[in-house]
């Protein structure tokens, strides 16, 4: 199997104290991979893991739910487990679920090898056959990355049972990332019923046994699993209505591993020394604007206008205490895909000419912003309300109560003008997430303003191996971004799953996240 680099570079980067005062300078070397994480000897067998969720995902299908930790990938992982996996460590797409992945000369015939012995939790085999109607079943649906698929993918074959060959109309170099995630995740054919029911069937190191909705979800070890019978006997996700009532359960012992990205509680978890797995995430702390017909967002001078309006620095002290993770800029100073185009300037006056223009032509002002109401969600909406009704908007903030009802309100019922979200570009490849949320084919575009010469920009990243000439249309594409302001950056993210000491044996992969199949609990 020829290993494909991940094309990631670890970086270092400031992150804020968790002191009362909150203002205290960085503290912490972050990068992509393991934290303070110890041989835990000998596996033990027996008992359960529980992890606090950032949010309960609206299905367990892959197909139609985004596979990060933020929204039940995590829960999605275990039980379907995925044909490649990100090593951070090794920066490599490394084989998972599969045997191996070949790529011929050009990066566009890919083979993929399958593991002997490899089953579903119901009994069939996970052949090249079952492979394929997965990821055709995938491309059928609306995906996250159905369109990339489809964009890309123009040909599945499987020349015997335990190979599958995909043709690509591109060169892409970096295509195994795509099997970390949802197309990766295998689907059994019976997972569709005939009332149109779906049931979670995978392959993966453990079973659906119970959800008990806006509460927790629970799953048995998966006995027949190819890596082995799990050690831990169950698994639950807790769903919390915070990560910062997660991280308190977590310190107080209510349960052992859980997510937080926010700065002050990355760095109050690194200061405690915990063990966790990171990723670092650009334009994590984003907003998205509205571009449909009739909403604000659809004039460029008002999209313009709240750009040349919003400070970042300002939206970061008030959240955090501290501007060490502020940038307007797609990817910040430390990433290795910084560009030397400066976000935009900030412009008051300009932004109030564009809002007054927009008036007189029979805009009436009203803007809704949605933000969710954990503490940091809260004084940023406030912050963005000062700045935005300073250049004329009349801003109605509306905090949604939970994470869930946020999501809901953004991708699935698109009723928002402008909407606290992350973009999370991801260090590893930026390209995948760039093409959902940026292309006019995108799946996870939610509404945002897209046009012909961002398409084109983002293809170009697809198909350039270079890293040098890759950063070159990176800074272009920051460049549309000035010129189009089809969302608003606040600053990037790191998203850290912590576990207590106690606990060994987890795998990281691709958007963050976690696999608990070889995972064990010590006394």
């Amino acid at each position: 199997m020829a290993a494909v680099p991940a094309a990631v570079a670890l970086f270092v980067t400031g992150c804020a104290s968790a002191g009362e005062s909150g203002g205290a300078e960085a503290s912490a070397v972050l990068s992509d991979g393991m934290v303070n994480v110890v041989d835990g000897g000998e596996p033990v067998r027996g008992g359960g893991a529980s992890f606090g969720s950032y949010s309960e995902p609206a299905s367990l299908d892959p197909a139609v739910t985004i596979t990060s930790v933020t929204t039940g990938g995590a829960e999605m992982v275990n039980i379907y487990d995925s044909l490649m996996r990100l090593d951070s460590d090794a920066q490599e797409f490394v084989p998972q679920m599969a045997a191996g992945l070949e790529h011929d000369a050009d990066f566009r015939t890919w083979t993929l090898t399958l593991r002997d012995g490899v089953a579903f939790s119901n009994g069939k085999p996970v052949d090249a056959a079952a492979v394929k109607a997965s990821q055709e079943r995938y491309a059928a649906k609306p995906a996250p990355e159905a369109a990339l698929w489809k964009d890309s993918v123009v040909g599945i074959t499987t020349p015997d049972d335990k190979t599958v060959v995909y043709e690509l109309n591109k060169t892409w170099a970096e295509f195994p990332g795509l099997l970390t995630t949802g197309p990766g995740m295998i689907v059994s054919t019976d997972s569709d019923g005939a009332d149109g029911k779906f049931t979670p069937i995978g392959a993966g190191p453990f079973t659906l046994d119970k959800w008990s909705q806006a509460e927790s979800m629970l799953l048995n070890a998966n006995p027949s699993y190819w890596a082995g019978e799990p050690n831990l006997d169950t698994l639950t996700f807790v769903y919390l209505p915070s990560t910062t009532v997660g991280q308190e359960t977590f310190f107080n012992g209510g349960i052992d591993a859980t997510f937080v990205r926010e700065p002050n509680e990355i760095q109050q978890a690194l200061d405690r020394g915990v063990s966790g797995y990171m990723n670092l995430t650009a334009a994590a702390n984003a907003a998205v604007i509205n571009a449909a017909e009739g909403r604000p967002g659809a004039d460029p001078r008002l999209r313009k206008a709240m750009q040349l309006a919003i400070d970042t620095d300002i939206i970061n002290e008030r959240a955090f205490g501290n501007t060490n993770k502020s940038t307007n800029m797609i990817f910040s100073e430390g990433s290795r895909w910084h560009t030397e185009t400066p976000g935009p300037q900030v412009d008051v006056e300009e932004a109030t000419r564009l809002v007054d223009a927009a008036k007189a032509d029979g805009y009436d002002g009203q803007l809704e912003v949605i933000d969710a109401s954990d503490p940091a969600s809260l004084q940023t909406s406030l912050a963005v309300e000062a700045q935005l009704e300073a250049v004329g908007f009349d801003v109605q903030v509306n905090n949604l109560p939970t994470i869930g009802d946020q999501i809901r309100t953004i991708a699935a019922e698109r009723d928002y003008d402008i909407a606290a979200w992350g973009l999370s570009f991801r260090e590893a490849d930026p390209y995948p997430k760039m093409f959902a949320t940026m292309h006019s084919a995108g799946k996870q575009v939610y509404g945002m303003y897209t046009s012909p010469e961002m398409d084109a920009l983002i293809e170009q990243v697809q198909t350039e191996p270079d890293a040098d000439a890759k950063l070159q249309i990176l800074d272009k594409i920051q460049q549309q971004v000035n010129k189009d302001a089809p969302y608003l950056v606040y600053g990037d993210f790191s998203d850290f799953i912590i576990w207590n000491a106690n606990m060994h044996g987890i795998l990281g992969s691709s958007n963050s996240l976690v696999l608990f199949g070889q995972a064990w609990k010590t006394n």
